[in-house]
């Protein structure tokens, strides 16, 4: 298993990013806590079962994200890098295959920078999703900033 984050180009890679509202330490942990990260993983209308989530570089996370209409995707994925709170990487075992680079960094001791790239070994992988992707990004964005919302409360 090679933990080797791709070395990608603009036209291999989807990048959605947003400046939250909460401090750098807060936004790390709503991704790297599972009682956090599953209460927002996935769009707008999708739920989880978390089976596995070792978070630790080489640890698995094996989940079931449940459609809104029909449907449970079943993921496996393997971190790759963390490096505490700055990012954390991981690499899909199950289809589609990509890596996963998330970037956290802080503008003030309020505000956080996240950056999502997906990451594909080719333009054509990459080019496939990226119509239905883009928009659900921005949905599981909005779903991180209601749950972030009620760690802080």
């Amino acid at each position: 298993m090679s933990s080797t984050i791709l070395s990608t180009t603009p036209e291999s890679e989807i990048v959605t990013s947003r400046i939250l509202s909460f401090p750098q330490k807060l936004v790390f942990k709503a991704w790297s806590n599972p009682e956090h990260l599953k209460n927002w993983w996935g769009p707008k209308g999708f739920t989880n079962t978390f089976h596995v989530f070792d978070f630790r570089e080489g640890g698995k996370w094996t989940f079931t994200m449940h459609g809104p209409e029909q449907g449970n995707y079943e993921n496996d994925v393997e971190f790759i890098k963390i490096d505490e709170p700055n990012l954390i990487a991981w690499k899909r075992y199950s289809k589609p295959l990509f890596q996963i680079l998330t970037t956290f960094e802080a503008i003030s001791e309020k505000e956080t920078k996240v950056v999502f790239k997906m990451l594909f070994e080719t333009v054509e992988e990459c080019q496939k999703l990226k119509p239905y992707v883009v928009d659900k990004n921005e949905e599981n964005f909005d779903k991180l900033e209601v749950e972030l919302g009620k760690m802080i409360s």
